[in-house]
């Protein structure tokens, strides 16, 4: 039989580059609100779901202030549940 070798697959180094995004509510120094609806909307996606803290850069904290008062704002019909409630 021969001797076969196996060849080492290429690897390969990605650089990625990694920004800090500061915490709105800290650099602000307020808290999250649910009657300040154009400040929630900066934090929803275009289909209305909460963003997570990778793309939010907020601490753990205001991230989950934001939540709840993301859900109190819901349920009192200041911002929509899904983007289909926005057509209506």
């Amino acid at each position: 039989m021969k001797n076969i070798e196996k060849t080492k697959p290429k690897t390969t180094t990605r650089t990625t580059t990694v920004t800090v995004k500061k915490d709105h509510f800290a650099t602000t120094k307020t808290i999250p609100n649910y009657k300040d609806v154009l400040v929630l909307r900066r934090f929803l996606t275009d289909k209305f779901k909460v963003q997570p803290v990778s793309r939010t850069g907020l601490s753990a904290k205001n991230q989950r202030g934001l939540t709840r008062e993301i859900k109190k704002a819901r349920y009192m019909g200041l911002l929509p549940y899904t983007d289909l409630h926005s057509q209506l």
